[in-house]
């Protein structure tokens, strides 16, 4: 019989390319993959892959073993969901994945209110910067600043993200010509708000970088030069003032995401409620913004 564990660890192996990253992203050790592809190797009587020093490259056998059992992973998410979804009651736990600054700022001050509220459900809000995997039970519900293409997905806008520049009042008080700028590294300059803020430049330079919105936020706060922030961030942040932009500032849809059968569960459908309407007050889409005014 084939050990259904030695098929995990070889497909996270297999989406990760390396012994240490598939150990990273099941929480294990190398080694513990390392044997676990081996039993694998040895039920199927099969190599799977090439041992080099950095490397764990699929052989011909490997990666058709990879393809079925890829499917089988599916197969697997969607009995979880299924089984998440047919519990009738709000006694759950559900995993809610938001790019970080939405995840620390707007849902989990507000988490303490939601559990007043459904103290039956746990609640998980984890702030990533990269897309979670639904489809492998990484979050069963995502917010994402992009519309998702994936067809089997329910997805709804939920609220526009709009930024604004910052800085401390000594900062804002000196001449233009003199501002400095906070922005990110080069890895994120693809960023709609780091286009926007070099746009903004006119020649004046970018003194500090930092790879996330907090590193950029401290060093605002610490009065090292002006920053492009989410609105709903900078706003709220009572050492800091907003600047006048000669080039109207960028926005981002906010797109709510999960499986349309885990909508049936009481539980995930109160966590949706939760997600739509602290983002949406802070958010606001253009039309309630429109319809405020």
């Amino acid at each position: 019989m084939i050990d259904w564990q030695d098929l995990l660890h070889f497909a996270a192996l297999a989406r990760t390319g390396s012994l240490s990253a598939a150990a990273r992203e099941l929480g294990v050790d190398h080694a513990t993959v390392g044997r676990r592809i081996a039993a694998l190797e040895r039920s199927l009587d099969l190599r799977l892959i090439d041992r080099r020093p950095r490397t764990s490259p699929l052989t011909a056998d490997g990666r058709a073993i990879a393809e079925l059992v890829s499917g089988m992973e599916e197969n697997v998410e969607a009995i979880r969901r299924y089984s998440k979804s047919a519990v009738a009651g709000l006694s759950a736990a559900v995993k809610v994945s938001a790019p970080p600054s939405i995840a620390a700022h707007l849902l989990a001050p507000k988490a303490a209110l939601f559990r007043a509220e459904h103290p039956d459900i746990t609640l998980t809000i984890a702030g990533v910067t990269r897309r979670a995997a639904l489809n492998y039970g990484e979050a069963d519900i995502a917010v994402r600043m992009t519309r998702p293409e994936e067809s089997d997905l329910l997805v709804r806008r939920i609220g526009v993200m709009r930024f604004g520049l910052y800085a401390v009042p000594t900062v804002a008080q000196m001449p233009e010509k003199d501002w400095a700028f906070i922005g990110y590294d080069s890895a994120m300059e693809h960023l709609t708000q780091q286009t926007w803020l070099r746009s903004l430049l006119e020649g004046r330079p970018i003194v500090f970088r930092a790879t996330d919105v907090f590193g950029q936020l401290e060093a605002a706060r610490a009065g090292i030069g002006v920053v492009a922030l989410p609105a709903f961030l900078g706003d709220g942040e009572a050492g800091l003032v907003r600047l006048p932009v000669a080039i109207q500032s960028p926005t981002r849809d906010l797109w709510l995401v999960t499986y349309p059968d885990l909508r049936r569960s009481p539980a995930i459908r109160a966590v949706m409620d939760f997600v739509t309407d602290t983002i949406g007050k802070s958010c606001p889409s253009r039309d309630s913004a429109e319809g405020a005014a």
